[in-house]
């Protein structure tokens, strides 16, 4: 099914090399968006392919989602016949991204100065674990090292009694991939002012120290310092769900007014009047203590009649979510957030796009495609005929899928 006509990216290419999360999620919202979104395989596919669970051992079900509305095209770009076929490829695209590292790249002739010569237009963007400026340029990074890498790991330990921890979500992965997606639309945008293309560099250990030290900056933004690199009330070992007579909530008691209203709420008892609750400054200085009495408070009720006194004081409250119960959310149900598809492997069901366009919405598109679906189909598209195609295949160069 052809989705690729809906979107504010229509007719948008993108020639995607990468693989396993972070590229492949930055290229998903584009193809959401619209645009046709080539992704580039050898001939073994991307190793996400294989991950479990799934009824086709070749697409499990990540794979399936972060590469929907793509098209699959299988080259073994060890042989120059297969460069030169992606090169064809190339020549007719917007966006080119990849997730190898340099040398890797330059070893193919397919780095930026190589590919502007054939594509003066081209925005061309590297994902890369660490930037080719320093000394860390060529390790190898997934998710957890660059977790590691960046503070988050050291973060949690604050939160789990000193043991370090990985955050149970690929972070690095995904909070590269968007930050590559909203480069690529800027470097798109300045080419419709100025017609000329360019290179970008997301690396993503920077991108993940930038984003964690949005708050833990803190102190050390000053010189001399005026405290540690730290942001206390997310450090602090109360800050967790808080329990209640029969289970766990997710409190937000954060502005004067929230203060203000709990108090209120509670009928404002002796231990309100203490002055470490009178501004936000006192309560972060005091940010352990605050917690905690608030901790020992909400034991006194139960998850229920919290929510209702959280609603009537208009305090951010929630129950504790799970995975499981977020597929059959009222919230998410009403807005219409999961998309569900008829498939080959029948029903699937998609997380939706979260951005909406009144204008130019955006479509899920189908399932990530088998390995070199769409290899015969891509290159006809560049303008290779089918003795040139079939004599590509013959050499093993391309791949397509039987």
């Amino acid at each position: 099914m052809n989705r690729k006509s809906q979107g504010p990216l229509a007719g948008l290419k993108v020639v995607d090399l990468t693989s396993v999360l972070m590229g492949p999620y930055a290229t998903q919202i584009f193809a959401d968006l619209g645009a046709d979104v080539i992704k580039v395989e050898s001939p073994g596919g991307d190793t996400t392919r294989y991950l479990p669970p799934g009824p086709d051992h070749e697409r499990g079900g990540m794979f399936l989602n972060v590469n929907r509305g793509k098209r699959s095209l299988v080259l073994d770009l060890k042989q120059p016949i297969a460069r030169e076929a992606l090169i064809r490829v190339i020549q007719g695209a917007d966006v080119f991204i990849h997730s190898m590292r340099l040398g890797a790249i330059k070893r193919l002739k397919l780095d930026y100065p190589a590919l502007q010569q054939i594509n003066p237009r081209i925005i061309y963007c590297n994902l890369y674990g660490f930037g080719r400026g320093g000394p860390y340029s060529d390790y190898p990074a997934y998710d957890d090292i660059v977790q590691a890498a960046s503070g988050l790991v050291d973060l949690q330990a604050r939160l789990s009694h000193g043991q370090p921890t990985y955050i149970g979500t690929v972070i690095a992965d995904k909070v590269a991939g968007l930050t590559g997606a909203y480069a690529l639309m800027a470097a798109l945008y300045n080419r419709e002012r100025t017609g000329r293309g360019q290179e970008i560099e997301v690396p993503m250990f920077e991108t993940l120290v930038s984003f964690t030290m949005i708050e833990h900056l803190c102190g050390a933004l000053f010189d001399p310092p005026q405290g540690p690199p730290e942001y206390p009330r997310v450090t602090a070992s109360s800050r967790r769900p808080y329990k209640t007579s029969d289970g766990y909530i997710g409190v937000m008691i954060y502005n004067d007014k929230h203060w203000r209203a709990f108090f209120t709420e509670l009928g404002n008892p002796e231990w309100t009047r203490d002055p470490i609750f009178s501004t936000m400054r006192s309560r972060t200085e005091n940010i352990e203590l605050v917690l905690s009495k608030v901790s020992k408070v909400i034991e006194e009720r139960t998850t229920e009649e919290w929510l209702a006194l959280f609603r009537n004081a208009e305090i951010p409250a929630t129950v504790i979510a799970t995975t499981a119960g977020l597929l059959h959310d009222r919230h998410l149900e009403a807005t219409g957030f999961w998309v569900e598809r008829d498939s080959q492997f029948g029903k699937i069901r998609f997380p939706g796009i979260p951005t909406q366009f009144s204008e130019t919405p955006g479509v899920i598109g189908d399932v990530g495609p088998a390995l070199g679906a769409d290899s015969r189909t891509i290159l006809t598209e560049a303008g290779l005929d089918a003795a040139d195609i079939d004599a590509l295949i013959n050499a093993g160069a391309v791949h397509v899928k039987p």
